[in-house]
């Protein structure tokens, strides 16, 4: 048999391409609006002022869940209708295993400027250690962890105590590990293609990603009103507020994920051997649960 012959014999897989499309440059100036939001009401809120910012936000958040919206129903389409062939669906696999990649590198920064502070640069302006150097901030300044006292600011009082690892947190932490075994569970009755068993869980795991995200709303108000805690309080209200309100941003856009997910489960989408969407979003809930377990023991045990 000839090269040519053989050629035609084994044809290659074909690869759909999807049409172009206005959505990532949309998803893109979404988030701007979204960023620009967000630092324009901290910003505002450093100086006391009433913002404009919260709208700001808002109208960004909106933008993005639209674009998502759009963006994910046309996906769903080209899955339904056969589209995704095993290259593309290949293409899938790596391209969420990247983008998880830069969610744990992007919680690494801030988890290694808490590191830095907490190690290293606030001892040295204690005066402890080679670089140490004394009175830095003010006459008879100590350093301890954590550090509420913020002298240059005489509208602060520090609070008597501060949000101990027992009560929310650690509630919020067996609801989110909860909810990795009941997604798992999930998953187990998809590949036995047992239906009401994966809707079930599927419910089940939804409403523990919004009870997480309401007791955080409500774990921020007593920090705020009750003990003091705000992002004005010194390094520790910055690092406590940018690491826990990040993962609550992401623990929201994990929750919306396993919405559509779970909309999909009730419409009969995927199979036994082909639900990648399902197991995309899985991931990237899996994930967000172990970022949150060392916010637990990083932020509040230690």
């Amino acid at each position: 048999m000839s090269a040519t012959q053989e050629h035609h014999t084994h044809p290659h897989e074909h690869y759909f391409v999807p049409a172009k499309s206005r959505l990532p440059i949309l998803t893109a100036f979404a988030m701007f609006v979204l960023v620009f939001g967000s630092a324009r009401l901290f910003v505002d809120m450093s100086q006391n002022k009433n913002s404009i910012g919260e709208w700001i936000l808002l109208a960004g958040f909106l933008m993005l869940a639209w674009v998502l919206y759009v963006w994910f129903a046309h996906i769903i389409k080209e899955n339904q209708a056969g589209l995704a062939g095993p290259q593309l669906n290949r293409s899938y696999v790596w391209g969420m295993g990247w983008f998880i990649f830069s969610e744990v590198m992007f919680f690494a920064a801030f988890f290694g400027a808490l590191f830095y502070v907490r190690t290293f640069a606030g001892p040295w302006i204690g005066g402890e250690g080679a670089k140490g150097a004394t009175n830095m901030l003010y006459e008879g300044f100590k350093y301890s962890w954590p550090m509420l006292s913020n002298p240059d600011n005489s509208q602060f009082t520090p609070p008597q105590g501060v949000i101990h690892g027992m009560g929310l947190p650690a509630l919020n932490t067996l609801i989110l590990i909860a909810s990795s075994f009941t997604l798992t569970m999930a998953h187990f009755s998809l590949r036995l293609n047992e239906r009401p068993q994966l809707v079930r869980w599927m419910l089940l795991t939804v409403a523990l990603g919004i009870v997480f995200l309401m007791l955080q709303i409500t774990e921020y108000y007593e920090a705020y009103n009750h003990l003091g805690l705000t992002l004005a309080s010194g390094i520790y209200g910055s690092t406590f507020f940018m690491l826990t309100g990040f993962h609550g941003a992401h623990v929201t856009i994990g929750t919306l994920m396993l919405i559509v997910q779970l909309l999909r489960c009730q419409q009969g989408h995927f199979t036994e051997h082909d639900h990648f969407g399902f197991e995309a979003s899985a991931w990237y809930w899996h994930f967000v649960d172990v970022v949150w377990i060392c916010l637990f023991v990083f932020v509040y045990l230690l």
